[in-house]
């Protein structure tokens, strides 16, 4: 008979293990997509293709990142997004829109591209990329606190997948067109993709974030299911309705498409996403007193843990008096009260899960680790004296 013990050793195990054998297998996906690349292209078109594709991504990523500030997630699982949409995402999408293709072809009575286009690729590369967020809700509901974690991980994904898209596209331009001038080339995709549009795929699949990030904090079991499949419906249709302003319609038809509904639903996000983070302040905050009469935390840190503001200077001025690691010290605690004040707020609305008492218990150990490891460095939570409040 398997003890309590043993099945939390293979637990944890296979909890360390998981990442890695995702990552090998994602690998042997990349490798196989920069065979076919290079069969189809050579590999002086990728290469040219990959250097024009990591301009716009590293942008995408660092505002993802910067949105990211209350609660970073881990890095591990973000670069298993990332890697699941350049590699997974991308090899899985590529045979359903082959099939896809092959369907058009028998709708249209010949050429399939349209179909594929408009109808194939929105709903499958949306699937694809939505799989990831969903099997790491399931597996890993306590890694959502609200909607900005949903478009986090749906973003960071989507601009993988975008990654790797980019490079086939521009590796395909470079070959035909070389690089080109403001009409054509590679220099004209990259302003298209690179410039107007770097935000475009992450654009699509954070509303199916949305949709799993109002998921996480709701406690009505039927909006749990209908939030994702509403939030995945709106990523295929702006999809689709990208790929058909791109395919099918006009010069005309793209900027009508691009200024009346894209840019107002990428301005109406940005400003969900401030709002929601605002939010996220007033849940910290509003748990850190409570979290101080309690001794785990200082109340003279209150004020300075409540704001990213605060937060920010003092782990600066702790920086500059004492060093990086000490700095470094002071953030990890800043991290970990922060998820220890957005699982009690959960857990005060009923929507933390089965298991919350024990998270409650392990993130309380964290914090108190992770102050003790702040006070071992040396002036670190002294200097939070200098700290200017506001």
């Amino acid at each position: 008979m398997t003890t309590p013990a043993r099945q939390r050793v293979d637990q944890q195990r296979w909890t360390v293990l998981l990442p890695v054998l995702g990552l090998i297998a994602l690998g042997v996906c990349g490798l196989v997509l920069l065979g076919l690349g290079t069969s189809q292209t050579g590999l002086l078109p990728i290469l040219v293709g990959a250097v024009a594709a990591l301009l716009p991504v590293l942008a995408v990523i660092g505002a993802y990142l910067w949105v990211d500030r209350w609660e970073p997630e881990p890095a591990k699982i973000l670069l298993l997004a990332f890697f699941w949409g350049a590699c997974g995402a991308t090899i899985t999408s590529l045979v359903f829109n082959q099939t896809a293709h092959v369907l058009g072809q028998l709708i249209d009575g010949g050429d399939g591209s349209t179909f594929a286009a408009v109808v194939g690729a929105p709903i499958t590369e949306e699937a694809a990329k939505a799989a990831f967020i969903v099997v790491l809700f399931l597996r890993r509901r306590h890694e959502f606190d609200g909607v900005v974690d949903g478009v986090v991980y749906a973003g960071v994904t989507a601009a993988g997948f975008a990654f790797t898209e980019n490079i086939w596209y521009f590796a395909r331009v470079f070959s035909d067109s070389g690089f080109g001038d403001l009409s054509s080339g590679v220099i004209a995709l990259f302003i298209l993709r690179g410039v107007l549009s770097p935000f475009a795929h992450p654009l699509f699949t954070s509303m199916t974030g949305i949709g799993i990030g109002i998921a996480s904090v709701t406690a009505s079991r039927r909006l749990r299911v209908v939030a994702p499949v509403l939030g995945y419906l709106g990523a295929a249709g702006l999809h689709s309705l990208w790929n058909f302003s791109t395919t099918v319609g006009t010069g005309s038809t793209f900027i009508n498409l691009y200024f009346l509904i894209m840019v107002p639903i990428f301005a109406g996000m940005v400003v969900m996403v401030v709002w929601q983070r605002r939010r996220e302040q007033r849940i910290v905050a509003g748990q850190l007193p409570a979290m101080a009469a309690n001794k785990w935390i200082a109340s003279s840190e209150v004020t300075l843990l409540a704001s990213l503001q605060g937060r920010s200077r003092w782990r600066r001025t702790v920086k500059r008096k004492v060093g990086d690691e000490a700095a470094k010290a002071v953030a990890g605690y800043q991290v970990a009260a922060t998820e220890l004040a957005f699982l009690r707020h959960r857990m005060a609305g009923g929507t933390a899960g089965h298991d919350a008492e024990e998270r409650h218990a392990q993130l309380l150990t964290a914090l108190i680790a992770a102050r003790q490891a702040a006070v071992d460095a040396p002036g670190a939570l002294k200097a939070a004296g200098g700290v200017r409040r506001s």
